[in-house]
């Protein structure tokens, strides 16, 4: 995994963490792909790809961690954080910060 890819896996996580929970601190149904892609300043393609190679599919014979699911909700594509996500998303230095 490049730099860029590493920053950008990050970027979804702490978004994803961030959006997952509700205003009222329950859980929320997850992230549009169009909204996460605004926030991030991604092309839903981009982050798609991405989000495959953190979720639990299997590329090359290989599986992801499993950080990620990606649903489909009626016409809009969603994603949610998976307990191993939080986990891994909660151990994350601030945006900005070094790790």
């Amino acid at each position: 995994m490049t730099a860029q890819e590493e920053t950008l896996a990050c970027a979804i996580l702490r978004a994803l963490a961030e959006e997952s929970r509700g205003q009222d601190g329950a859980a929320a149904p997850g992230v549009s792909l169009p909204r996460l892609g605004k926030r991030l300043g991604q092309g839903v393609s981009v982050l798609l790809r991405e989000l495959t190679l953190m979720s639990g599919a299997a590329m090359g014979g290989q599986r992801g961690p499993g950080w990620v699911r990606v649903d489909q909700v009626g016409e809009r594509w969603v994603a949610h954080l998976t307990d191993a996500g939080r986990a891994v998303a909660r151990e994350l230095p601030a945006a900005g910060e070094a790790p």
